[in-house]
């Protein structure tokens, strides 16, 4: 099969991950760079975050107009996270990728287990969001994303939901600005990295995803939350499962 189709495929995969679950589009992209279409590690995260800023920006802006996003939150979620990002990207090149790799699957399977636990039943109404808490759990959303290389939606989403109380659908399009927010962070300080990316692979992967993007938004509004929140929590567990034996072997 050849690199186009396989990055069209891919890209459309990544895409209806994050429109659908806010989340999840790093933990497919990165694995998909590196084990279908030849990237190294470094040149696929970097690529990865391209992918994922232009495509969650596009998916941000279908949840906005459903009024799926909360701006006050994710503002101070996002802006909390933007330092540690900035300064995590920048000495994640200092790092064995083995190691990166093994952190990267164990924060995806944790991540995972928390969404499997029932919830409180929501009363319906807006969550009151704690300032100390947003800011807590966004500088260590940002520090994670800028060191592993990813958009960090498989954290946020969890985070929304199970630290600051948000209904899935609406921790599903405020992620979609955190992630956005933590990637231009990231990407600001990987720009060495970015030289060794083949564009003609990567340009038919990002308009695919973006694309996806839209018709994972339409599925969104087709399915429960907490259907959503278990598929999103499954696909956490299988990438993290598939990706702690590479890092082991």
């Amino acid at each position: 099969m050849s690199a186009l189709i396989l990055a069209l495929i891919s890209g459309a995969v990544v895409g209806i991950a994050l429109g659908a679950l806010g989340g999840g589009g790093s933990v497919l992209a990165v694995p998909a760079l590196i084990y279908l279409l030849g990237f190294t590690p470094a040149a696929a995260t970097t690529a990865s975050l391209i992918i994922i800023t232009a495509t969650s920006l596009t998916a941000l802006y279908a949840h906005a107009r459903n009024g799926n996003v909360r701006w006050r939150a994710g503002a101070l979620f996002a802006a909390a996270g933007l330092l540690p990002a900035a300064a995590a990207g920048a000495a994640a090149s200092r790092l064995p990728q083995p190691v990166l790799t093994a952190t990267f699957a164990a924060i995806a399977a944790h991540a995972a287990v928390k969404m499997l636990r029932p919830s409180q039943v929501s009363t319906g109404q807006a969550p009151v969001v704690q300032p100390a808490k947003a800011v807590g759990a966004g500088a260590g959303l940002g520090a994670l994303t800028g060191l592993l290389g990813v958009g960090g939606g498989f954290l946020a989403v969890p985070a929304l939901v199970t630290v600051l109380a948000f209904e899935m659908q609406t921790a599903v399009g405020t992620s979609l600005l955190v992630i956005s927010a933590n990637s231009m962070a990231s990407l600001a300080t990987r720009g060495a990295t970015a030289t060794g990316i083949d564009w003609a692979v990567i340009g038919p992967f990002m308009g695919a995803a973006i694309l996806g993007g839209w018709d994972g938004k339409r599925l969104a509004s087709k399915i429960t939350g907490t259907l959503l929140q278990r598929t999103f929590a499954i696909v956490l567990l299988v990438v993290a499962a598939l990706m702690l034996v590479d890092a082991l072997t």
